[in-house]
């Protein structure tokens, strides 16, 4: 596709939407079917508008698909990456736990999927410790989200991602510049859900699993310290070395839960670390993965949708920094360098090595608008997994 933009085919019209008179407009150059998908769901995720607090500001123009475009295609990515938008930039005052919970809700009964929400402080205290540890000073109580949908003899997949709907640090308080952006610390939650929406739409051939610990990191009497040491699901105790590293703690119990069915792979999304934005910039998010071949899939998947990723290493050597004088771990490392390593060497230790995993630290937020990315919430490594397990598991086009 020559003539009309520059790079990855999927941006190359994003800028005309906007651009041009609000009229309905129609193609005349050729087009593979690849770059005719492409060049269409750029036009499409170009005319989002967050509009849920304002009068609408403005209509786009509309793009007929161009003959060789999958369309379904295009409209499921469009639904997954909206979705994922909207959830990230409602404020954290309308998307609390209970809000989550109501989206998955909404989101499998769309679909057919069941959804269990485990909201009782008793069983998640002795089920998902870590959950509730960290959610228990919130008048708004922590959840664990499970969405199970497709054939039970389907290949498993399970997805996790994590629901901080607000990160005030706990008793490690964030600054005010600091805490100003953690409405979307549940950017990982709405990732899963945006990824499950395209699975399901696809009716791809897997049994999808997708956990979502959802909770509000909070400060009150009887929030998380700094030393205190708790019993994960898994049976590891972890020491609390600083409670504004909360996502892993969450994530933990819900890997571990994950891991306990054995499926045949596991995918986490999170806005876990400063780190990975400072290795990698805020627009590449890292990804951590023990199985190779999983690894190279999803780089065939990203080269393929033009949809950026990059693999950072699981090194061995730094896990001695998530060592405790008192507890099997400590939820930070004890330097200041490698977090986003140390962060996914966390992680790991709660998914057996048999488990081909991959973790993703995103940053789930365009700090300025581009065209067809307009700031606010946004989708990263959302379409590149997708390719991934739609050539793993190819199910109805």
């Amino acid at each position: 596709m020559t003539g009309i933009g520059e790079g990855p085919a999927i941006w190359r019209l994003a800028s005309l939407p906007a651009a041009l008179p609000p009229r309905h407009y129609h193609l005349e150059s050729t087009f593979s079917p690849d770059e005719a998908t492409a060049a269409c769901l750029g036009w499409t995720l170009a005319t989002y508008s967050f509009d849920r607090y304002r009068t609408p500001t403005g209509r786009f123009a509309t793009l007929a698909m161009p003959d060789g475009c999958d369309a379904a295609a295009v409209t499921r990515a469009q639904e997954a990456i909206f979705l994922v938008r909207d959830l990230i930039n409602t404020p954290a005052s309308d998307m609390g736990p209970a809000e989550l919970a109501e989206s998955a809700e909404s989101l499998g009964h769309r679909f057919g999927a069941r959804v269990t929400v485990l909201a009782d402080e008793a069983t998640l205290a002795t089920s998902y410790p870590m959950i509730h540890a960290v959610g228990r000073a919130s008048d708004r109580k922590p959840r664990l989200i499970d969405l199970r949908w497709g054939d039970e003899s389907a290949p498993k997949v399970t997805l996790v991602g994590k629901g901080v709907c607000f990160d005030t640090g706990g008793l490690d308080l964030k600054t005010a510049d600091g805490m100003r952006l953690m409405k979307k610390d549940m950017g990982g939650a709405a990732h899963v859900l945006g990824l499950a929406s395209m699975i399901m739409a696809a009716e791809l051939p897997v049994r999808l699993r997708v956990l979502i610990p959802a909770v509000e990191n909070a400060v009150s009497g009887n929030a998380i310290r700094p030393g205190d040491v708790f019993r994960t699901r898994k049976g590891l105790t972890v020491e609390i070395g600083n409670t504004d590293a909360e996502g892993r703690l969450v994530l933990c119990d819900a890997l571990a839960d994950a891991d306990g069915e054995g499926p045949g792979m596991i995918v986490d999304f999170a806005t876990l670390t400063g780190a990975a934005r400072v290795a990698l910039g805020a627009d590449l998010p890292a990804m951590f993965c023990n199985d190779d071949a999983l690894a190279e899939d999803l780089r065939a998947a990203s080269a393929r949708v033009g949809d950026p990723l990059w693999r950072m290493p699981l090194y061995a050597e730094y896990k001695s920094q998530l060592e405790s004088p008192v507890a099997d771990l400590c939820n930070i490392s004890a330097g200041r360098f490698g977090g986003a390593i140390t962060a996914a060497l966390y992680l790991e230790a709660f998914v057996s090595p048999s488990t081909p995993w991959v973790h993703f630290d995103i940053m789930a937020w365009n700090g300025k608008a581009r065209p067809g990315r307009p700031s606010g919430g946004e989708a990263m490594a959302l379409r590149a997994v997708y390719d991934m397990i739609a050539h793993r598991h190819p199910g109805r086009s």
